[in-house]
């Protein structure tokens, strides 16, 4: 163990004869005599078990009080950083040297580059976000929060927001919502996870999905230990009516406005066999009313919880309508589920921040949601009607399919062709995704539609800037 201090040039104590090697800020002599001696020990400088100066004679040594030294080393040992025995004196306390990582294994390949360009799924045109109506709607909430609105709130949500929210819904998506039945969370994966908890906790074993989707909600509901068994999907949409073959299903996950990612909207049929399967059998129907409100060819179909709000779960958001990074969505339950969600929220895991709860339903009291979501709309099928005209000129052999909606659009491709156009686009710097990339199980699970090969294209989530060279890098990769 040493028991003095690093020697070299520099100022020495007259007391103890060792270097001291201290920055010491005269503005504050306690705080910064603990700085410097935390940064000797953090460097290496004074090593575990050094013994340090007494307070007396580092006093003297720097021109300080005793009492200033020696209140630095009882913060200092309270901290940690020293310790101090009867006889022994103060010294640098042990610690444990952190493991160094092993060095990293050469690279055996090149690290593929960052696309240029993304025509990836899952994102509006965030250049787009109203930035100065959303700050305008911030001012005007947190002039009139109320104080309680900085608090832990409430697991419901903030009655500001679910009073415009059910409004809303009721007038643009046809939804049967009161704000006694809204509560709000961050997006739908958020909904979909407490869903998940308060189907568990009813025994629930099974919830049939759709057979194109998004495998990271499947992996929410398995999380939970529920099954996934799937329904087929063709250019009606899902076959509901499989629901009744299928053993043990408590509840169904559907996209009836505008399916993801075949998009196509669930026939009228099949909205009503989905219905009668929950009658008859108490079950649930959960809707993710992904992307609903961009319809391009004619008004939005309207929700499906409009034909039984008792034996539907809705879910909306603003992740699409405005940016994904805001985390705030929304559900609207059945009445004897409410009490199920919150307490599957749980005491503080509430998610979404109240002041953001606030802007967002002063943005829509105000008419400017409603405007936004107007002006995309146009935006957005102005980006369609390019991808179609340009894909008829380039690759007239390209064929665009599902309705006139949403953000993205299908690309049919030629046979076992899939993989290659996707690594073709990939050399022309573009992300895009695969129809393989959503299906779940096997190809000749599907007994309704054989799987096809085909692109789906996000045409709404480039910039400006972005969506020309976007669409002539697809339009190259495709044969």
């Amino acid at each position: 163990m040493s028991d003095s201090w690093a020697t070299s040039d520099g100022p020495r104590s007259s007391a103890t004869g060792m270097d001291l090697h201290l920055e010491l800020d005269r503005s504050g002599l306690r705080s910064g005599l603990m700085d410097a001696l935390r940064e000797a020990v953090r460097s290496g400088r004074l090593a575990s078990g050094t013994r340090l100066p007494s307070s007396r004679s580092l006093a003297a040594d720097l021109g300080i009080a005793r009492n200033t030294v020696a209140g630095a080393y009882a913060e200092l040992v309270a901290e940690g950083w020293l310790t101090a025995q009867q006889g022994s004196g103060t010294r640098v306390a042990k610690r444990t040297e952190p493991r160094r990582a092993a060095p990293a294994a050469p690279r055996t390949r090149p690290t593929p580059r960052r696309p240029a360009y993304s025509l990836l799924p899952g994102s509006p045109d965030l250049s787009q976000f109203p930035r100065k109506q959303w700050l305008a709607a911030s001012r005007r909430a947190l002039a009139s929060a109320p104080n309680d609105a900085f608090g832990y709130g409430d697991a419901h949500g903030r009655m500001e927001l679910r009073t415009v929210i059910a409004d809303h819904l009721a007038r643009a998506r046809g939804v049967h919502a009161t704000p006694e039945r809204v509560i709000i969370c961050a997006g739908f994966h958020h909904g979909l996870m407490l869903t998940a908890r308060a189907l568990r906790a009813r025994r629930v074993r099974a919830v049939a999905v759709e057979a194109y989707g998004l495998d990271l909600y499947r992996d929410i509901l398995t999380g939970a230990g529920l099954r996934t068994p799937t329904l087929a999907v063709d250019e009606r949409g899902a076959h509901t009516d499989d629901a009744a073959r299928l053993r043990g299903v408590g509840a169904v996950l559907l996209t009836p406005a505008h399916q993801y990612p075949t998009g196509v909207a669930l026939d009228p049929d099949r909205r009503a066999a989905a219905i009668d399967w929950a009658r008859a059998t108490g079950g649930l129907i959960l809707e993710d009313d992904y992307d609903g409100e961009f319809r391009y060819d004619r008004q939005p179909i309207g929700a499906l919880q409009g034909l039984d709000p008792e034996r539907v779960v809705y879910f909306g958001s603003a992740s699409k309508s405005l940016a994904p990074g805001l985390r705030l969505g929304w559900m609207v339950l059945p009445e004897e589920l409410i009490p199920e969600i919150v307490v599957a929220k749980g005491h503080g895991d509430y998610m979404s921040s109240a002041p953001e709860q606030l802007t967002l339903a002063e943005f829509i009291a105000s008419g400017a949601y409603e405007r936004h979501v107007r002006a995309m709309r146009l935006r957005y099928r102005r980006r369609r009607d390019q991808l179609v005209e340009a894909l008829a000129r380039r690759a007239p052999s390209i064929h665009v399919t599902g309705i006139a909606a949403g953000l993205q659009a299908v690309l049919q491709l030629p046979p076992g062709t899939e993989r290659s156009v996707v690594q073709a686009a990939a050399w022309q710097g573009l992300a895009v995704s695969g129809m393989a990339d959503s299906r779940f199980g096997t190809a000749d699970s599907d007994r309704h539609r054989p799987a096809q090969d085909a692109l789906v294209i996000n045409f709404a989530g480039p910039s400006d800037s972005a969506w020309t060279g976007a669409l002539d890098a697809l339009c190259r990769a495709l044969p």
